[in-house]
């Protein structure tokens, strides 16, 4: 697969099968993601990989927690500005709005929208899941590091013919996610990601989130200033 096709073809699943991955190919990605641009070689990610029982009961763990804190702990960091400006917010708003129409579920239906976000915590019925953490030391360009790490796992995935989706729901249970992986307390919960088999007739995949023209986001400049 031609890394441009593996770029084309990531997306975002948010509906998994149940069949399993090995164990060999989650070692092979992750091995291969690492060779990920780092400054100065620090390679600040650390990753928590479960598969089989171990998800399973980490699920469960969630669930429970979910009882006393339905919508989790506090996360150790801002998953978004606390004041979205524009256009992040409108793009935000869009894509949300797309992904629950293809569920059928109507703006007003607050309860079935919540147990729809939930499914992150059971890593949308991915056999995978991934749990990053970074050291509470690094800065924002190891920040970036992790960042390129995670592209990397992501389009590995899809050369083995796998889906994945990128998670940072994970980091409202940096507690729950501590105590069962034995995370150390010098390590900040930064996503998670699920990763397995798509299932081809879920409606909620066929999601294409929109990109903004290259004219949008790109300067280009051929001249020098004042010429």
């Amino acid at each position: 697969m031609h890394v441009a096709e593996a770029i084309a073809s990531r997306r975002s699943i948010r509906a998994f099968t149940a069949q399993p991955v090995p164990r060999a190919v989650v070692e092979d990605i992750l091995t291969r993601a690492a060779r990920a641009p780092s400054g100065g070689n620090l390679q600040p990610w650390r990753v928590y990989a479960v598969l089989g029982a171990a998800r399973d009961e980490l699920v469960r763990c969630v669930a429970e927690a979910r009882k006393r804190h339905p919508m989790g702990e506090p996360p150790e960091y801002h998953v978004y500005p606390p004041r979205l400006a524009e256009p992040w917010r409108t793009r935000r708003f869009r894509v949300g709005e797309a992904m629950y129409a293809l569920l059928a579920i109507p703006r007003d239906d607050k309860a079935a929208r919540l147990e729809h976000f939930a499914r992150n915590w059971e890593f949308f019925g991915a056999p995978v899941g991934l749990i990053v953490t970074i050291d509470r030391s690094m800065q924002q360009g190891q920040w970036a590091d992790v960042g390129m790490f995670l592209q990397n796992v992501m389009l590995l995935a899809r050369e083995h013919g796998l889906h994945s989706c990128a998670q940072e729901a994970w980091a409202v249970w940096p507690g729950v996610l501590r105590d069962y992986l034995a995370i150390p307390e010098s390590e900040m919960v930064f996503c998670g990601l699920a990763l397995g088999h798509a299932d081809e007739t879920a409606p909620v995949n066929a999601l294409e989130s929109e990109r903004a023209a290259l004219e949008e986001f790109v300067t280009i400049m051929e001249k020098a200033n004042g010429e």
